[in-house]
């Protein structure tokens, strides 16, 4: 497969990761893809775009070579080669966590994961590489939870970015999330709870699906119902959002989920704003979407309209996996935004 573009990979030491509850690693390895004309041209600085890997996903994963499917570097020097998006910097960043990943939030029971991209992975790239160092040449891409990121920090930190971009992107938490709290309950009273889980995940030489779905509400209760209870032996803790006996929703536990559900923070004036100020917003979804985001995105669509908020919403054919091809789409839509940044 030709490439013209290039990758290089460095490590970074952060300070905003450094101590944090979960132990994780502060050091992390950030890819960085470099567009074709990079090297050629020396005295050219150019835009950049963060993509955020879905749950479970590092930058440096969608680098992979597997059979029949485009690595993302690949895939971006032929988008670039062609004229179909403009050249761009694409930062690859790593913000997995002992829960599988960090929904790309602050959080006190995991992380300020979402302050380390903003305030220190732009930083870094802008430090080490010819960038346009300003809001006007950024954009934020994600897919599934990195989709989710790329919203919320279109909301939370549009003065970093001017476009944004959400593949199937978590949404409509009442679709995609409520439907799994039975059997993750099931699954960790089976377990002795979730610590017995913790342990019994760790020790599974293959993780089954049914076993990283129930990691991952716990890693949204890390992110969006963090508690100072602290039960669970890694520093801050978490409340579930459902009767641990019964299933039955725990109404303040799961309003709180619900306070970052882009649908309803989109009902906010001041996320609007920051949407509104954004020269493009991509979204997409499968219209077989297995957690119904196909579903959601089309909440966020409307509620984006109701603001008056134009945006490129598209749906195809397909599920939630195995969507790569459709980065092709958001590359092409959101670049041109930058090119004469």
């Amino acid at each position: 497969m030709k490439n013209s573009g290039r990758v290089e990979i460095f490590r970074h030491e952060s300070r905003l990761l450094a101590e944090n509850p979960l132990r994780d690693p502060a050091t992390r390895e950030i890819g960085v893809y470099l567009p074709p004309s990079y090297d050629s041209s020396s005295a050219r600085r150019f835009p950049v775009a963060l993509f955020l890997p879905g749950y479970t996903g590092t930058g440096l994963q969608l680098l992979n070579r597997q059979a029949w499917s485009i690595p993302i570097d690949v895939r971006l020097s032929r988008l670039m080669e062609s004229g179909r998006a403009a050249e761009t910097i694409v930062i690859l960043p790593d913000c997995f966590t002992r829960y599988g990943g960090s929904q790309y939030v602050d959080s006190p029971a995991m992380g300020r994961y979402q302050s380390y991209l903003a305030d220190e992975v732009l930083a870094a790239v802008d430090a080490k590489y010819r960038t346009i160092p300003k809001r006007e040449a950024r954009a934020v891409i994600g897919k599934s939870s990195g989709g989710y990121g790329a919203l919320v920090m279109g909301m939370l930190r549009a003065d970093l970015f001017c476009a944004v971009g959400s593949h199937a992107g978590d949404s409509a938490f009442e679709l995609s999330y409520q439907k799994e709290f039975g059997r993750a309950l099931l699954t960790l009273e089976k377990k002795g709870g979730i610590g017995g889980f913790l342990a019994w995940f760790d020790e599974l030489p293959l993780k089954p699906g049914s076993a990283i779905e129930v990691m991952s509400n716990l890693c949204c209760a890390a992110a969006w119902s963090p508690s100072a209870k602290g039960p669970y032996g890694y520093g801050v803790g978490f409340d579930l959002p459902f009767n641990p006996l019964t299933g039955a929703l725990l109404p303040e536990v799961w309003g709180r989920w619900l306070a970052w559900d882009p649908v309803r923070m989109l009902a906010e004036p001041k996320h609007q704003a920051a949407m509104r100020s954004h020269k493009q917003i991509f979204l997409d979804a499968g219209l077989a979407d297995e957690y119904y985001l196909q579903l959601g995105t089309r909440q966020v669509a409307a509620r984006l309209a109701q603001a008056g908020i134009g945006c490129v919403h598209e749906e195809f054919d397909g599920g939630h996996m195995n969507t790569q091809y459709r980065y092709d789409r958001s590359f092409e839509v959101l670049t041109r935004v930058l090119a004469d940044s």
